[in-house]
């Protein structure tokens, strides 16, 4: 066979090539530095990217604008000369007819509202309406072709999720700060407490009202509102600002442009506690001549059932009444003294 004189000339063959080498290296030890021969065993590895949210913000910061609202107060004290103050915010365009989000209080009394474009363009703009709840309102100006912000319909947000706030914080020119969701509240119109905003730590200061809190992906997670505030001065409260969840902002903007105002549903009780095993909330009281009074609903019963909706948790109910049209009749199916009852029930509108 001719195996074994081949394997011995491999062999052969392998060990000159190593004592070659060894000897080249002891000759000549510089070699080992060679560029060429470092470049030809060496896997050098590319750098990799920084982290950066530079693509989200470039989507979403052309629908960001300035919003700059002016109140004019004449008066004898003023030695007849009018004065104008002006208050600093921010809006989100959300659809290229001029449509603009911001919160109530950068515009309210406002008497002058104009706004000015991350390209620079200034616009006059109309007050459509707004929601003292949610503290929005919407703008339009008389414009076409706007850039308009990235918006996800069935977004849900999560406490974790990164978020870009991005405004004109005291005037600065258009900013953006970064933190996460601390919290996340309902996307329904019944509360009027925090507990109804997205908590997050990205900072907002005066001037950042009204603008986009965004995602990594550019896309609008909320309007941003406002810091937490309480009344003890005396605590140094950091890193909690809220914002209105986006589609809460989304459908308090659709029924201000078709009603001119937010109509929200009206029961009259107050809830105490959600039973898992009943799978329904115990009325706590319910209010003296309130749709829910007028109908016979008593503080003890438990309503497991609002027209065909099973009762899943005590927000999602009082949301079921809140975006139910006033004057329609609900269907509530409750237990009360270990019976079964069905109550019919004429929703009412809330009013402030």
């Amino acid at each position: 066979m001719k195996l074994k004189p081949a394997i011995k000339y491999i062999a052969n063959s392998i060990s000159y090539g190593v004592l070659f080498a060894v000897a080249l290296l002891l000759l000549v030890p510089n070699l080992n530095e060679n560029t060429f021969i470092k470049q030809l065993f060496s896997v050098e590895q590319p750098a990799s990217r920084p982290l950066s949210y530079a693509k989200a913000v470039s989507l979403a910061s052309p629908a960001v604008v300035n919003i700059y609202s002016e109140d004019i107060q004449s008066s004898a004290g003023y030695g007849k000369k009018a004065r104008k103050t002006t208050t600093l915010g921010s809006g989100v365009i959300m659809d290229n007819n001029g449509y603009i989000l911001t919160n109530l209080h950068v515009i309210q009394n406002a008497d002058l509202i104009h706004v000015i474009l991350q390209s620079g363009q200034h616009f006059p703009a109309e007050l459509i309406g707004f929601d003292q709840i949610t503290d929005l309102a919407v703008l339009k100006v008389n414009a076409s072709n706007l850039p308009t912000i990235p918006q996800q319909s069935n977004l849900q947000s999560l406490a974790g999720d990164i978020v870009l706030a991005i405004g004109n914080p005291l005037n600065l020119g258009q900013t953006v700060t970064q933190g996460i969701i601390s919290a996340t509240g309902r996307n329904g119109l019944s509360n009027t407490s925090y507990f109804n905003f997205l908590q997050m730590d990205a900072a907002i200061n005066e001037g950042n009202s009204g603008g986009a809190l965004i995602n990594s992906n550019g896309v609008l997670v909320g309007i941003n509102s406002r810091k937490f505030t309480q009344s003890n001065p005396q605590l140094n409260i950091q890193g909690i600002f809220f914002a209105v969840p986006y589609q809460l902002a989304a459908n308090v903007m659709r029924q201000i442009i078709e009603n001119g105002r937010v109509v929200r549903g009206w029961l009259g009780i107050s809830a105490e506690r959600y039973l898992a095993d009943a799978k329904g909330f115990i009325v706590q009281a319910v209010s003296p001549t309130s749709p829910a009074f007028k109908a016979g609903i008593q503080p003890g019963d438990v309503i497991y059932q609002i027209g065909t909706q099973p009762i899943s948790s005590i927000t999602q109910a009082l949301d079921i009444v809140a975006e139910t049209q006033p004057n329609t009749s609900l269907i509530f199916k409750l237990y009360r003294q270990g019976k079964n009852i069905e109550i019919s029930v004429s929703i009412a509108e809330f009013k402030i």
